[in-house]
């Protein structure tokens, strides 16, 4: 993900949160020009254009996962041709183009999405995140206070997590740990929370409650990697436990010998 980040928080989201920043909502099924809006929307009330484009869109939301982002723009322009009125379509758009650096596409499908859907918390929260990775703070703000102010908006601890990163991007630190403290409440196993809490408290200084978090992720065999060790041995030094960061080191060099976080083990660089 190349971003316009400044500050650690910047380097860390890559890792931990691009999954969770770029999660879709899945494809809206059509509502059927002939179907009974008193009744329950099944699949029979779908037209075979709505079918069409739901299919489309779920292919460009499988190849824009791994990253083929041409292919999966084709995929979504053929869904938004069948349905000129698919939300999730300018939505998953936005998203295409915005990896694809060209931001003033990626802003108008979001702005077409909104226009459709003023409420679409998953629309909000997008482009929430392309503003705050192009440094648009206040903005990003806006969009994600919309989003988590809809009634019964179920994405809540994601769009918490992606507004306290971009606070702490703004050197909004009382806001950010506020942000991420609620969304940890709400989902406390997300390691991307966790993992961002802890740096932004190791920051702080408050080193006790940094080790809380980031141990929370260790404790878990398959989230553990050369930052969850490198965190954590920086925070063991800063409590001056030579022996927890000697362990934590050793881990480093056995398990991530080539890694950049072992290199500054080796050196002793815990403060850079």
């Amino acid at each position: 993900m190349q971003e316009q980040s400044r500050g650690w928080v910047g380097r860390k989201l890559p890792l931990w949160v691009a999954a969770f920043m770029l999660a879709l909502l899945a494809a809206c099924a059509g509502t059927g020009q002939g179907a009974d809006r008193r009744d329950i929307a099944t699949a029979s009330d779908q037209t075979d254009a709505d079918r069409r484009a739901n299919v489309r869109l779920e292919l460009a939301a499988a190849y824009f996962g791994r990253g083929q982002n041409s292919t999966a723009l084709d995929e979504v322009k053929q869904a938004l041709q069948a349905d000129p009125n698919l939300v999730d379509g300018y939505n998953l758009r936005g998203l295409i183009y915005g990896a694809m650096s060209e931001n003033g596409l990626a802003e108008e499908s979001f702005r077409r999405a909104l226009q459709l859907d003023a409420r679409n918390g998953g629309t909000l929260h997008n482009y929430g995140w392309f503003l705050c990775q192009r440094g648009r703070y206040g903005e990003a703000e806006q969009q994600f206070g919309q989003a988590l102010s809809q009634p019964g908006y179920l994405d809540m601890p994601r769009t918490l997590l992606a507004q306290g990163v971009c606070q702490a991007r703004n050197s909004q630190w009382a806001e950010s740990e506020r942000s991420l403290s609620r969304a940890y409440e709400l989902d406390p196993a997300n390691p991307a929370t966790a993992m961002n809490l802890s740096e932004l408290l190791y920051r702080r200084g408050e080193f006790e409650r940094a080790r809380f978090y980031v141990r929370r992720v260790n404790s878990v065999e398959n989230l553990v990697n050369a930052q969850t060790l490198w965190l954590a041995a920086r925070i063991e030094n800063k409590l001056g436990q030579t022996a927890q960061v000697q362990t934590l080191g050793s881990q480093l060099r056995d398990r991530y010998p080539q890694s950049a976080e072992s290199l500054q083990f080796e050196k002793g660089l815990f403060d850079e």
